[in-house]
């Protein structure tokens, strides 16, 4: 077998390095849901007799919040490719109460997979629609009576005497060449009923007479208009839900945030809680694996992959039914983040906090320059506001770095040219006040 990187068939080392370049520390982690994700791959090169055989190895990621669980998952989704939905279990409430019923996971999943197959195969014959709807746009640039000459200020006339092929390819001309962008033509649209769903929109066909108006719109997005109804017409919806339905059950990845939510066991003295042991009783099956009736059909789940994340502080894993623990073979425990991981994450990964504000500062011609002593000062700041106030993991440099930048960041449109360096000085200046005041940083770090 190839080891190719597409990304179906991505090494394990081969998805930690890519998450490593996203998401600081945290290896424990990485390791398990890269070999979770391998698994899928090796699992579809097995013999069919013995494919349907295995189970994926469920996850449950422990740790307090702002470490990475949702943003490991968040980027596991991207590398695979796969239909990717996160869902929080404490949105849920259990089957006969009002509010929404744990299968809707799974219809969310499903609609992302029809999605995602569609934008698939649309690519694959966009040249097509592109050339259906530029002679789609030609023929209503052009008019039909015969003696009338095609007039616009932002084209060459056209004599009347011309043929309409020369006509034509004088048009399409101009149209490649963008002259026509801002003429205004008549487009008929469909009013809506694809928001619908397939299925609904189906059924009142026969019913309803299809609703269209004409809009009238510049040519420029008359063209994307049409190339989206183009491309719609060559795709076949059939085969999109088939091949989404496979898509869905073999590879789809559900994300269950805040399990431990709704971890709590029975007790004899208040009987089963509504929204957390009624929660886990509905999840079951679905977990296990069942059949969820969706509007494109039937899905079945036993192929599903569940990555369960919390922080688990009050409750515990084995507070959760002892069924649902079971069907979350794998445990992995996040570490807390230290100062050094805070210097990390201002600074290493693609998206890093620092390169952020200095990028999004760039766009107002102000160059800004934190020296590593000011990243330093930050991540200290932060760590201290966590270790006296909530602990909140990373997100609390989001709030450490927004009010250090505050004045920059509203002075910027006037300093159009102007360098700005900050040190450690300046740190502790703007934020001494505010982290030493235990009162104060309650309310704004």
């Amino acid at each position: 077998m190839s080891h190719t990187s597409s990304p179906n068939s991505l090494t394990p080392a081969q998805i930690v390095a890519e998450l490593d370049r996203y998401i600081v520390g945290q290896a424990k982690a990485k390791r398990a849901v890269a070999i979770a994700l391998r698994n899928r791959w090796r699992r579809q090169n097995l013999p069919p007799e013995l494919r349907d055989e295995v189970a994926p190895k469920n996850i449950i990621m422990i740790g307090p919040t702002g470490v990475g669980k949702t943003e490991i998952a968040r980027r596991l989704s991207r590398l695979a490719q796969a239909p990717f939905v996160k869902v929080e279990a404490s949105k849920y409430t259990e089957v006969g109460y009002v509010g929404r019923d744990v299968e809707s996971m799974i219809r969310d999943l499903t609609e992302l997979g029809v999605n995602m197959v569609k934008g698939e195969l649309m690519a694959q014959v966009q040249e097509k629609a592109e050339r259906q709807a530029e002679d789609r746009l030609l023929e209503l640039l052009l008019p039909r009576a015969g003696g009338e000459p095609f007039g616009s200020a932002s084209l060459e006339q056209v004599s009347a005497g011309a043929s309409r092929e020369a006509t034509l390819d004088k048009l399409r001309a101009q149209l490649r060449a963008g002259k026509l962008d801002e003429r205004m033509v008549g487009v008929l649209s469909g009013q809506g009923m694809e928001e619908m769903g397939m299925h609904l929109n189906d059924m009142l066909s026969n019913i309803l007479p299809a609703k269209t108006k004409r809009r009238r719109v510049r040519v420029a997005d008359a063209r994307k208009i049409l190339v989206q109804e183009e491309a719609a017409k060559l795709v076949d919806m059939e085969e999109v839900v088939a091949q989404a339905i496979r898509r869905v059950e073999n590879s789809g990845i559900v994300f269950l945030d805040e399990l431990d939510k709704v971890a709590g066991r029975q007790s004899a003295a208040h009987g089963p809680d509504v929204s957390r042991e009624g929660v886990q009783r509905d999840l079951l099956p679905i977990v296990e694996g069942s059949a969820v009736t969706t509007k494109y059909g039937v899905v079945r789940t036993d192929h599903v992959l569940f990555i369960a994340a919390g922080a688990f502080h009050v409750a515990k894993p084995s507070d959760l039914i002892p069924e649902l623990q079971g069907r979350f073979p794998i445990r992995v425990e996040l570490e807390p983040l230290t100062r050094e991981d805070f210097i990390r994450i201002l600074t290493e990964p693609r998206n890093a906090l620092v390169r952020q504000y200095v990028e999004l500062l760039k766009t107002e011609a102000v160059t800004l320059r934190l020296l590593p002593e000011a990243v330093e000062a930050i991540a200290e700041i932060a760590m201290r506001v966590n270790e006296s106030t909530e602990n909140i993991g990373a997100r609390r440099l989001y709030t450490v770095m927004e009010k250090l930048l505050e004045d920059i960041s509203f002075d910027a449109p006037d300093l159009p040219g102007k360098e700005l360096t900050i040190d450690a000085e300046y740190v502790r200046q703007r934020l001494a006040d505010i982290w030493r005041d235990q009162d104060l940083s309650r309310y704004i770090l």
